[in-house]
């Protein structure tokens, strides 16, 4: 009985502490239980709050914090899902279209490292060119390689090889095969009826077919030298590109008069290029033979300028020669042995300067290259020379009709051992007036 006077102190100090409280102040904490907590002696009882009761409330709010955070990281990774589902549609665009368009093993980098070789370096360039233009390629490079073919034919009527003529008959028969292969592809790009991976497959097919066919006819025509003159060959330059072009060996010495004669076929357009160009230290136009665009045919002598009244891009081989004399700069211009124009005034009193750089194909912007292939020339050509005199009209018009009296150039004279070759032009067997169109 002792205790009951504390419990009973007790139990009033809660009833008295519950009325006193207001009891707004309890809602929102669910079930209630009686807790002990100090409370300063000058301070209000009911505005202590229950321990865990301020961290419930940063609680509360470092969770909001987190829900829109990932809410905003759900956001931003949808967005990447789209970006991405957009980059692999057109990855795989891309990837069809280069199935389409790209031949296998291309070696190419620029214009001074496509002078490997005729076969590798011009399916280097067709595997850079878009459908149709690949196709046009294929066809110019199927031309001349039936061209060099038919020279190879006539070559073995001259001596009689069965063997020879077998093996043209073999290769021809490959290149008619090649050429159904491009007409069925050319039906299947305008039907709309590809795929890209047989595709690759066919061109890859096409370009080894090519590259044996090029190497094969190459040695037949290495076989012809041992039988052939020194002077009876051409020059074809089948593509107007910045890296095809033969370089005569030899640099002209300083003249005060010249001839520069020729044989030349072509039918290019705008223009058949610049059949050749010398230069010197300090002048890229010192002597320059050039059709480009639509402009005539033009002499450069020291970069000034004369327009030749020539009619040559038709296809056919024709005969030209052009004179000069440093004695008020008098030219001369014949086409097929007939002199068809003449002026004065070009260049007068300017010697032809020494020591330069003389290409065959190609116009120089710079000593010995600087090529542009819209000013390559394009087509044929055979029997350069060039005499440092003025040539007289008969003896112009013997050199076009071949007579046998016909002196090659004191200068430079037509030789295969005063010519080298690059970026796939070829060379191969020419007799003129024999073959003429």
């Amino acid at each position: 009985m002792a205790a009951g006077p504390p419990g009973s102190l007790l139990l009033l100090l809660l009833s008295l502490l519950s009325l006193r409280c207001p009891r707004g102040r309890g809602q929102g904490f669910g079930q209630t239980r009686f807790i002990c907590t100090s409370v300063p002696l000058d301070g209000d009882m009911c505005a202590a709050s229950p321990p865990g009761a301020g961290s419930a409330e940063e609680l509360k709010s470092a969770v909001l914090q987190l829900r829109e955070t990932v809410l905003q990281q759900k956001e931003t990774i949808m967005n990447q899902k789209e970006t991405i589902r957009e980059l692999t549609a057109k990855l795989g665009r891309c990837e069809s279209q280069s199935g389409l368009e790209a031949l296998p093993g291309e070696p190419k980098g620029g214009g001074a490292g496509r002078k490997g070789g005729f076969g590798k370096n011009t399916m280097g360039d067709l595997s850079r060119a878009p459908a149709a233009e690949t196709l046009s390629q294929l066809g110019q490079t199927l031309q001349s390689l039936k061209t060099r073919l038919e020279n190879l034919e006539q070559f073995s009527r001259m001596n009689s090889s069965g063997q020879t003529s077998n093996l043209k008959d073999i290769l021809q028969n490959k290149i008619d095969d090649l050429e159904k292969q491009v007409l069925s592809r050319v039906n299947s790009l305008e039907e709309g009826k590809f795929n890209p991976k047989n595709e690759s497959e066919e061109r890859g097919k096409i370009e080894s077919t090519l590259t044996s066919l090029h190497q094969r006819i190459t040695d037949l025509e290495k076989g012809q030298k041992d039988n052939r003159p020194p002077d009876r060959f051409q020059l074809t330059f089948p593509l107007r590109t910045n890296y095809m072009y033969a370089k005569v060996k030899k640099s002209l010495p300083e003249m005060y008069a010249f001839s520069v004669c020729m044989w030349m076929k072509s039918n290019a357009s705008p223009g058949m290029g610049t059949p050749f160009s010398y230069a010197v230290p300090g002048q890229a136009n010192e002597l320059v033979l050039i059709e480009w665009g639509n402009n005539p045919m033009e002499i450069l002598i020291n970069d000034k300028v004369a327009k030749l009244p020539f009619v040559i891009n038709d296809g056919k081989w024709h005969h030209i020669c052009v004179t000069w004399t440093t004695r008020d700069g008098v030219w001369e211009a014949y086409q097929d042995g007939t002199q068809t124009g003449s002026g004065e005034n070009l260049a007068p009193y300017h010697p032809i300067k020494p020591q330069g750089v003389l290409v065959l194909g190609q116009e120089q912007d710079t000593l010995g290259g600087g090529f542009d292939a819209t000013q390559a020339f394009v087509g044929e050509l055979a029997h350069f020379n060039v005499w440092d005199r003025k040539l007289s009209p008969g003896e112009v018009y013997g050199l076009a009709t071949c007579s046998t009296r016909a002196l090659a150039g004191n200068v430079i004279a037509w030789a295969e051992a005063n010519i080298d070759i690059y970026g796939g032009a070829t060379k191969w067997t020419f007799e003129a007036c024999r073959q003429l169109n």
